[in-house]
């Protein structure tokens, strides 16, 4: 007999650690596109994506293609060892779509975490500088030089200090929590004044749409005064599109809606649909800067990761997931905009996004933005109960996210939100 739901929170308990949690106390047994089955056969629809790795949706049969294949030739020979045309394949599509003008050149990891250090480690290497600038709100990772980036305490950095030093904060402007662009900028001066002068800053590091931080889009103006600023310092600018990229917001990359160009820019999640993959593609030249062999890692960039990689590019031009993601975001917010009207419906507010990332926030009350995470949690628990696989982040863990697959079905897509209407309906008392 199948083990149950049951019979495995308890194994979990007693095997796994209790810091390595999970959202639900579902376990999967199998996926396909936008749905899930439990292991006693109960069927979820699929708003978390994997945490949007999953924006070609589970087991898509161009890419499972693809894996079958590269599996049928070699799993690994480590790139350090023994180059691999899936490798270099990839690296090419990749720098033929580099939000940035001029020569490109890629380097494949395994996860976002390595991606974003190894970014650091380039910048470091390019400009001869040591410091680091992010943003509150922003993750960034779980090692030890990415939670120093990361901009958010709890969970990620408490217990776990000292964290590596010369790595600094700025507000992340949210408007509606009373930080603005100008915020941020005076912040930056301040910074240079009192912490940090330019001269010793190799790069400053954003998500173009925060992630963990509640599915906020950095400004356009700010992200070009940091151009500006990084341009008259020679510092980098290094967009993290770990989860805003691969067509999730419309656009490739989320930085492509401001125009602005970064200097390097951190790509994993969706890259490979499912499999472990993660790189940094940046400026050659920059790239260029660390000698042989001070890049890699004995797994980084997998022979199959790679072939599932190159399906996904496939499958985003092919199937105009870039249109898709567009037309699930309005769909999604005018959905959650009619809810909203009602009555019986919690408080919501800001409702935002770019293309299929969209989120809201749950509030204390009607026009207001006292965040309420507890209610945010019953709404997730709620999802669930209906059927519905849906995941909240944010400062304050107030913000619902929406990390659709954007191959799934209108009517899939319909059901999901019917779900998601449910939950979001106070219940009577």
């Amino acid at each position: 007999m199948a083990a149950s739901n049951t019979d495995l929170l308890n194994r979990r308990s007693a095997a796994v650690p209790r810091g390595v949690s999970t959202a639900t106390p579902v376990f999967a047994s199998r996926a396909e596109n936008s749905e899930i089955w439990d292991v006693e056969g109960r069927r979820y629809i699929d708003f978390a994506g994997g945490i949007a790795v999953l924006n070609t949706g589970h087991r898509h049969p161009k890419i499972m293609a693809a894996v079958e294949a590269q599996l049928g030739l070699y799993t690994h020979t480590a790139f350090q060892v023994m180059a691999y045309e899936p490798y270099v394949a990839l690296a090419e599509k990749l720098n033929a779509i580099a939000p940035f003008d001029g020569a490109a050149k890629t380097i494949l990891f395994t996860t976002g975490a390595e991606a974003a250090e190894n970014a650091v480690k380039i910048a470091r290497a390019a400009t001869g500088r040591s410091a680091v600038i992010a943003f509150t709100g922003g993750f960034h990772g779980r090692t030890l030089l990415t939670m120093a980036m990361t901009g958010k305490v709890v969970p990620y950095k408490r217990a776990f200090a000292p964290l590596p030093p010369e790595v600094y904060h700025l507000p992340f402007p949210i408007a509606h929590y009373g930080t603005s662009v100008e915020d941020s900028l005076k912040a930056l001066q301040f910074l240079f004044k009192a912490d940090v002068e330019p001269e010793r800053v190799a790069a400053i590091v954003i998500e173009p749409v925060q992630g963990e931080g509640g599915f906020h889009a950095a400004p356009p103006e700010l992200l070009s005064a940091l151009r500006r600023i990084c341009d008259e310092n020679g510092i980098l600018l290094i967009a993290d599109e770990i989860q805003s990229g691969f067509a999730r917001t419309g656009k490739m990359f989320a930085i492509e809606h401001s125009g602005i160009e970064p200097d390097i820019v951190t790509i994993a999640k969706s890259l490979a649909g499912g499999f472990p993959l993660s790189g940094v593609v940046g400026r050659a030249a920059l790239m260029d800067s660390v000698e042989p062999g001070g890049l890699g890692g004995t797994y980084a960039g997998s022979p199959v990761a790679c072939a599932a990689a190159l399906a996904v590019l496939d499958v985003i031009r092919d199937e105009k997931l870039l249109t898709r993601a567009d037309q699930i975001g309005q769909w999604i917010k005018q959905r959650v905009t009619a809810t909203a009207q009602r009555n019986d419906a919690f408080p919501i507010a800001a409702i935002r996004g770019l293309g299929a990332m969209v989120a809201f926030d749950i509030v204390k009350s009607r026009g207001s933005h006292e965040p309420d995470s507890d209610a945010a949690k019953r709404v997730t628990a709620q999802a669930l109960t209906n059927g519905l696989i849906l995941l909240s982040c944010g400062i304050y863990g107030e913000t619902i996210r929406m990390l659709v697959p954007l191959t799934v079905s209108d009517a899939v897509l319909d059901e999901g939100l019917d779900c998601l209407e449910l939950a979001l309906t106070v219940p009577a008392t």
